[in-house]
């Protein structure tokens, strides 16, 4: 028994990452509504990753910290995760802080080399 199937390439769909902006002060009352908008987000996209722009959310503080801890908290149910876009520095260090990593757009990802960068060889290095 065979089977001819359609020809030609299959359909691969592309898997992007959604996207939601975080704008202005947060206040607490504000966390739940925002952690139900990106579950329902991930269950109308189905994307493995939420790209969340906090360039807007102002100076960082607790509150910022607890309201990206609970959407990492939504996503990570939601078997997706979260990458941030566009930290300020000052965010970026107050979650390393509190000990809460998150992938930031645009960064190499741990343990991988930055772009453009490469190994220097000595002549008589052993080969590995």
């Amino acid at each position: 028994m065979t089977y001819g199937g359609p020809g030609g390439l299959w359909d691969v769909d592309a898997m992007t990452p959604a996207e939601f902006v975080l704008a202005g002060p947060v206040t607490r009352d504000e966390v739940k509504g925002l952690c139900d908008d990106v579950r329902a987000l991930l269950e109308a996209t189905g994307a493995p990753v939420v790209v969340c722009d906090v360039g807007g959310l102002g100076p960082p503080g607790l509150a910022t910290v607890d309201l990206l801890a609970r959407l990492a908290l939504t996503a990570r149910r939601a078997g997706s995760g979260i990458r941030l876009r566009d930290p300020d520095p000052a965010l970026h260090a107050l979650l390393d802080l509190v000990g809460l990593r998150f992938e930031v757009e645009g960064q190499p990802e741990q343990r991988e080399p930055a772009l453009g960068v490469e190994e220097a060889v000595e002549p008589g290095d052993p080969a590995v």
